[in-house]
């Protein structure tokens, strides 16, 4: 029998909240399989949580802590009682509209680290060709490049035949593998603890940051706008992303904040990770195809509007599916569902 409810619930919420955590974990990756130990910690919780549902129900007055405890056990006790069907088919469109955006967001602060190493690169790489010109065939070591951006662009722009003709289909297979290649190279280098990932991530920097500087000081900005983003603007993205992989690998294999042991804080990784190539992987090959097809044609063939557009309408589409698909009815779902913030209220 409870004499003090209020001391009651301010008992037993620690335990609650675990096993609204461990629910969330479960709800948000149903793949996820525990160790031993969580398993019996989950059932341990299940059971208190059921057993303070009973003794709660003699309070006729405190609803909310009761609604609160019947959704929270009725949770546990789908989780735990469910029929999962053995052997489900894999669901290419959902994995990749659903499962791929939202392993995106589990890990979006390692996203944003390869971003601002990236960023940070950039800076350095436009600085160091501002302030030194002659760096320019060490920093940018590449044929394509090394020549003056006013020349390369009068000649594209006056060439009269299509220089891809018959052509393309073979180049864009070889963007495919060499940034496939790349972005594997980044997120594999997270088992050195992350060193060597950030350490490429840093170098790519530098190269798009030169880049950058050399044509805008060469007055090019809108020839490198219109060269860049339409495949750019998926394939930059592409490459934070496999950094990202990279920096959740070397987050599990330094376990900070973390009680699992090493061997299992890299299963707990390991459908990330896979989620995470998988799906830059398929970002990549679609890069390969509009760098073929699109981004090495030039006025007078394609204006240069008609690529900025076509490369800034899909940033923005990239930016809303990884931050945005997958989302609305999962949040519908725990909207709906009674919060241990109200029951803290009463």
């Amino acid at each position: 029998m409870i004499i003090d409810l209020q001391k009651f619930i301010k008992e037993q919420r620690p335990a609650w909240t675990r096993l609204e955590h461990f629910l969330d974990m479960l709800e948000r990756n149903p793949e996820r399989r525990f160790s031993m130990d969580e398993v019996r910690d989950f059932h341990t919780l299940y059971q208190r949580a059921s057993a303070d549902l009973a003794r709660i129900a003699t309070f006729s007055s405190e609803r909310s802590v009761r609604t609160y405890l019947e959704a929270l056990v009725a949770r546990a006790y789908a989780e735990i009682y469910e029929t999962r069907q053995k052997g489900r088919r894999f669901n290419p469109i959902k994995w990749f509209f659903q499962t791929f955006p939202r392993t995106f967001r589990k890990h979006v602060a390692a996203f944003w680290v390869a971003l601002i190493v990236t960023a940070v690169g950039s800076a350095f790489g436009g600085f160091a060709l501002l302030l030194d010109p002659a760096a320019k065939e060490v920093i940018m070591p590449f044929s394509h490049l090394a020549g003056s951006p006013n020349e390369r662009v009068a000649k594209e722009e006056a060439a009269e035949e299509d220089h891809m003709q018959g052509f393309k289909a073979m180049f864009s297979s070889q963007l495919m593998v060499n940034n496939i290649s790349v972005s594997f190279r980044v997120l594999a280098l997270g088992l050195t603890w992350g060193i060597g990932t950030i350490i490429l991530l840093f170098y790519n920097g530098i190269i798009l940051g030169a880049v950058a500087a050399d044509y805008v000081a060469a007055g090019e900005t809108q020839f490198l706008l219109g060269w860049l983003l339409p495949h750019g603007s998926v394939e930059i993205p592409s490459i934070l992303l496999a950094g990202q992989a990279g920096l959740v690998i070397a987050q599990a294999l330094i376990g900070r904040n973390d009680p699992h042991g090493l061997k299992q804080r890299l299963k707990n990784i390991g459908p990330d990770i896979i989620h995470l190539a998988g799906g830059l992987a398929i970002i990549l090959v679609w890069a390969g195809i509009i760098e073929s097809y699109m981004s090495q044609y030039h006025e007078p063939v394609l204006p240069y509007w008609l690529k900025i557009s076509f490369g800034s309408v899909q940033l923005v589409l990239l930016f809303f599916f990884l931050f945005k698909s997958g989302k609305s009815a999962k949040k519908t779902n725990k909207e709906s569902r009674p919060s241990l913030a109200r029951v803290q209220s009463t």
